[in-house]
């Protein structure tokens, strides 16, 4: 079972009903409604691992996620992104996977350390599980791409998937951001409105579709996002697995 500590932080997975209920009221006020208290819940929760980072002095939640593992690209239909992405080009992919889904911070808490337990917990998972792809749907807050055409155009110019395993519409509403009108982007503008999950993906050598999902339901802009395991940087793989002890 997952369980490491790490400064002020504990990465757990979830120990019955009672822990994915506190994950589902988190993502509920991350993706839904900051104001006011519900549950973010759907029928992939029952397939998934949860993993919980909390304050170790105050036990209180401050980041989860979902992992659901998949023992090939022969089983990609079942995964959450597939209701929004056709994935068929990822089906020769022969190695275990797993999905990591609906990763969520809690918007009152600022500290960089949390993102860096968080991914170093899925590093653990990762190498007992002997995970050879991750991915997932990275989001962008709101629905109007305007707001981020410098953060499309770095991803359009430097970090589409191999063409092998090139993600292909499925979503009837999309943003094709490879139709972006051609220049320089403001790299710095494009950093300040990258989420921050995405932007660990990419330094570690992850790759995202040629497109964006419109989804109104959550009111975000989400992109495919994986990362072949083995071509994390050498440097990166060993920070993690320090950071994850």
């Amino acid at each position: 079972m997952l369980v490491f500590k790490k400064g002020n932080y504990n990465a757990r997975l979830a120990d019955g009903q009672s822990d994915v209920l506190r994950a589902q009221q988190l993502r509920y006020k991350a993706f839904r409604d900051y104001d006011s208290v519900g549950v973010d819940q759907d029928s992939f929760d029952e397939k998934c691992d949860h993993v919980l980072v909390e304050d170790i002095k105050t036990n209180a939640l401050v980041c989860c996620f979902r992992l659901l593992p998949l023992n090939g690209g022969q089983h990609i239909g079942e995964s959450y992104s597939a209701q929004y992405y056709e994935l068929s080009a990822l089906q020769d992919f022969k190695g275990p996977m797993v999905e990591m889904g609906r990763f969520c911070i809690d918007p009152d808490c600022y500290d960089a350390n949390i993102l860096r337990v968080a991914w170093a917990a899925m590093t653990k998972y990762v190498d007992n599980a002997g995970v050879e792809l991750l991915f997932g749907c990275s989001s962008f807050q709101g629905i109007d791409a305007a707001d981020y055409h410098d953060a499309f155009a770095i991803l359009r110019d430097r970090h589409l998937a191999p063409k092998r395993w090139l993600p292909k519409v499925k979503a009837p509403s999309v943003f094709r951001f490879t139709n972006l009108l051609r220049g320089k982007p403001d790299r710095k503008q494009a950093m300040l409105r990258m989420p921050p999950l995405l932007k660990t993906y990419l330094v570690m050598g992850g790759w995202v579709s040629d497109h964006a999902v419109v989804d109104r339901d959550l009111n975000t802009l989400h992109v495919f996002t994986g990362l072949e395991i083995k071509a994390i940087p050498p440097a990166r793989a060993r920070l993690l697995r320090a950071v994850a002890g």
